[in-house]
């Protein structure tokens, strides 16, 4: 697959297969995404990668505390604003509605919605999840590295027939993951993502998010 194919044909899959992944291809997959741009090539990622025991762990600690309540806040995190703005708070329940439409979950359904969140900490049935941190002191810079970074290796599984779902979900529920993968407490936490094989009947993969259109993203200057 080349590298048009790969970004126009990458989505996030909310549904994979139980197929292991095999190590070696994983670090492969690691090894080709150092490759990814950073600035003044400081390279500030790690990446923590789980399956088997310890995957079952994190998601057994996690779902716990989210059937407690006892998430923390985006914003807790200076993650996402506490408010959204009107475009950008339309564009995540326009897609958040699609999806739940898709797997039949109805508007005011809150057993439903709380249902199909947790299929996050499921790592939505992947058997290999990752988690890429940076240091602490690091700043917005830094994050843009390593949001290239998790690009980089989506599109690195999809040469290698994978698919992938970054998860900002993980965030409100860290604790769990920094103890069961040794994270160390000068980190923070960028995102989590779901790594497999897509599972190709599951009606949640059907699903393609739109796209703003170019014409309001894309500002010219000096072009005749």
């Amino acid at each position: 697959m080349n590298v048009l194919d790969a970004i126009q044909n990458r989505r996030s899959i909310r549904a994979f297969r139980p197929d292991p992944v095999p190590k070696a291809t994983i670090e492969q997959i690691l090894q080709i995404s150092q490759r990814a741009p950073s600035g003044t090539n400081t390279q500030p990622w790690h990446v923590y990668v789980c399956a088997g025991a310890v995957r079952q762990a994190i998601s057994d600690d996690v779902l716990a505390l989210a059937r407690a309540g006892k998430g923390a806040k985006y914003e807790d995190f200076e993650y996402y604003p506490a408010t959204w703005n009107d475009v950008h708070r339309d564009r995540r329940r326009g897609v958040g509605w699609s999806l739940y439409s898709l797997v039949g979950v109805a508007k005011g359904d809150r057993e439903g919605s709380a249902r199909q969140s947790a299929r996050n900490f499921l790592f939505f049935d992947a058997p290999v999840g990752l988690f890429v941190t940076v240091d602490r002191y690091l700043t917005r810079g830094s994050w843009a590295d390593a949001g290239m970074y998790l690009q980089t290796i989506m599109l690195a599984a999809k040469g290698f027939g994978l698919d992938t779902c970054p998860q900002a979900a993980w965030i409100q529920y860290q604790e769990p993951v920094f103890k069961h993968l040794g994270i160390p407490a000068d980190q923070s936490l960028v995102s989590g993502m779901s790594l497999g094989f897509a599972d190709p009947n599951a009606i949640e993969n059907t699903l393609i998010s739109e796209r703003e259109a170019l014409e309001n993203v894309a500002h010219y200057r000096g072009f005749d």
